[in-house]
């Protein structure tokens, strides 16, 4: 009996292949034009070299399903788009806002709720700024988009003591002109490229040098009730969308044009996460689902939980809890903030 057990185990597969095969052979045998027009594509693609080429398209499939659960699942979670919306996607030319556009679209044709997208861009003027990149791109795809021109780059050049990086001051001047921006095209949403590692990072920054536990929010709305932050890549990793960016090889923009340096302090703590998924590999899944399960009866937070009467609160938000103009800081500020107060005083 456990011989007969054993052998079918064994067969099974190849039982499953064999009727895989004849459903495969019926489809050809009752679609002959298409069977040939295969045939010819592979031949030339193996006459040609292009076996690579071949590869690329099952694997970009393959990347992009996943991206696109991931996004999916992050919409839902967190009900970032509803039906009506506006979405204005922030696009800076970098891998991630470029992945967030192009799933978005995607998401758009399959969603059961209709929304619009609007790609934004600032063009601040920075020297040897690609400024037919952007459009000649969505030209190309057909996406609504509206390039902003303003000079930001000489007003920070003016403010930022020599050796000083420039990101804070040009984020706090940019998100002033997204934010209108926004209100101006009847946006609902606005749509930032943030994706798990930066949620993972901007948590152990808060933790480590700010004392406070507390990440970016995936959804967040404005104090004003006019507007609403969304990002969608909230659950993808960096990984996914730098390789899906590869694939595609979508035209990127270097963020360092204005010669500005990076912060530090995220770049340790990205070196940091990096040294431990050596050991730990699932690392950064962990964190992202510990930021989901909190216990307020054991951190020591007076105001989360009543230790007198063991039971937990309603924590009240602080004044400028919904801040949309700190989240579109968020996006390019990379930065110390040391000097930010003082030199946007002098503007």
């Amino acid at each position: 009996m456990e011989k007969g057990r054993e052998q079918n185990r064994w067969t099974r597969p190849k039982l499953i292949k064999s009727n895989l095969y004849l459903i495969i052979k019926d489809f050809f045998n009752s679609c002959p034009t298409i069977f040939c027009a295969f045939v010819n594509f592979l031949a030339a693609c193996q006459t040609f070299r292009f076996e690579g080429e071949v590869k690329k398209l099952f694997v970009e499939s393959k990347t992009k399903t996943k991206l696109l659960k991931r996004m999916g699942e992050a919409i839902r979670d967190f009900s970032m788009i509803r039906d009506g919306d506006r979405v204005m996607v922030c696009l800076s030319g970098g891998k991630d806002s470029y992945t967030m556009l192009d799933l978005l679209l995607d998401v758009q044709k399959r969603a059961p709720v209709r929304f619009e997208i609007l790609a934004v861009n600032l063009d601040q003027k920075q020297p040897d700024f690609p400024e037919h990149i952007l459009p000649d791109y969505l030209e190309e795809i057909g996406v609504p988009y509206r390039i902003v021109q303003e000079d930001t780059y000489s007003i920070v050049t003016r403010l930022v003591p020599e050796g000083k990086t420039f990101c804070s001051v040009c984020s706090r001047l940019r998100r002033g002109i997204l934010y209108n921006v926004a209100i101006e095209e009847n946006c609902t949403k606005i749509a930032l490229g943030h994706h798990a590692d930066d949620i993972i990072n901007t948590f152990l920054l808060n933790l480590f040098f700010v004392g406070q536990l507390k990440a970016m929010p995936p959804i967040l709305r404005s104090d004003d009730g006019r507007n609403t932050v969304i990002r969608p890549l909230a659950y993808a990793q960096e990984k996914d969308i730098a390789k899906f960016a590869d694939e595609k090889q979508f035209p990127i923009i270097p963020c360092n044009l204005c010669g500005s340096q990076p912060n530090l302090k995220r770049a340790r703590v990205k070196r940091l996460i990096n040294e431990l998924a050596k050991e730990i590999p699932h690392v950064r899944s962990s964190i992202m689902t510990a930021l989901t399960n909190v216990t307020g009866s054991h951190l020591l937070d007076t105001e989360l939980y009543d230790f007198e009467n063991f039971a937990p609160l309603v924590k009240e938000l602080k004044p400028l809890h919904g801040s949309v103009e700190k989240e579109l800081d968020a996006v390019f500020d990379h930065s110390e903030a040391e000097i930010v107060t003082n030199l946007l005083a002098k503007i």
